[in-house]
Parts: structure tokens; sequence; C-alpha cells
């Protein structure tokens, strides 16, 4: 049985990692609209990625007895001025889910709850992949330029990124 403060909050974040995915569609919606088709690829993936994050946790509340909230989702941001709007975007958007998740692993120890504690560690560790991952896309946009060959050289390297399915249960390994 979970902790009610602990429970909410992990409903917080399935929230949270549902309305993350609804941002990166928003975002793939952008590039297609001018033409970037690799750079949505890359945020397409990412929005799966992010309903897998939430699932991963849902299915957790589930396996420890908790009872799952689903919360209202907001419409995220529709309209970016540049590609670079919407990587930083992405870099900020990164670092609040980090904190979020911090907060959840900080309530998890707060209540002596070391089943969610190690959950969570998992999140945890791919919150540096994510930051690490928009630091570097921020980067490379930087070296290659907002306009011209450069930007359609790197949107050619956002097209090579290949979904891989997160697994979405508490006891599959991982």
């Amino acid at each position: 049985m979970l902790n009610e403060k602990v429970e909410q909050k992990l409903n917080e974040q399935i929230q949270k990692e549902f309305f993350s995915s609804y941002l990166y569609l928003s975002m793939e919606a952008y590039f297609k609209s001018v033409d970037l088709d690799g750079f949505a690829n890359w945020y397409h993936i990412q929005a799966q990625e992010e309903r897998d994050h939430a699932m991963k946790i849902y299915n957790y509340i589930d396996y420890v007895g908790g009872r799952i909230r689903l919360l209202p989702i907001q419409a995220p941001k529709g309209e970016y001025k540049s590609v670079r709007e919407v990587l930083e975007d992405t870099l900020a958007h990164e670092r609040m889910v980090t904190q979020s998740i911090y907060d959840i692993v900080d309530v998890a120890r707060e209540h002596k709850d070391h089943k969610t504690d190690y959950f969570m560690q998992w999140y945890v560790k791919e919150q540096v992949e994510e930051e690490n991952n928009s630091e570097s896309n921020i980067k490379k946009l930087k070296i290659s330029g907002e306009e011209g060959s450069g930007l359609f050289i790197l949107d050619a390297e956002m097209g090579k990124r290949v979904y891989v399915p997160t697994p979405t249960g508490f006891d599959d390994g991982e």
C-alpha cells in the first residue's frame, strides 16, 4: 500500500508525463509545418517515450496496490517562432520534470517508502539522459546554424532516431 502523499505525487507525475507527450506532439506538429521531418521524427519518438514513462508509473501504482487517478492535461504551447525556441523550451521542460522526479524521491524518503524510492531511481537516471539530449541538441544547432545546409544536415541526423519502447512494468527488468 502506498502512502497517500506518495500516491498523490505519483499520480501528478503521470499527468506530467502525459502532458510531456502532448507537448512533444505539439513540437512535432511545428516541425512538420516547416518541413523539418527529421526533427518531427525526433519529437514523435520523444512523445512515445513520454507515454511509456507515464504508463510505467501507472502500472507501478497498480502493482503496489495504490489508486490510479488520472488528472486533467492542459493544452500545450502550439506556436513556435524558431527551431531554437523549441529546443530551448524542451530543455526547460525536461529540467522541470527532473525537479518533479526529485520531489517524488524526497517524499518517498520522508515516508520511508523504499520501494518507491527504488522505483524512481530509474527516472532519476532517465532524466540525466533527457537533459543531456536536450543540451546536445541545442549545442548541435548552435554549431550547424539555424538556417541553410547545416540545419538540413542536423535535420537528417534527427531523422535517424528510432523508437525503442521503454519497459512499462515494475518487475520487468526496468
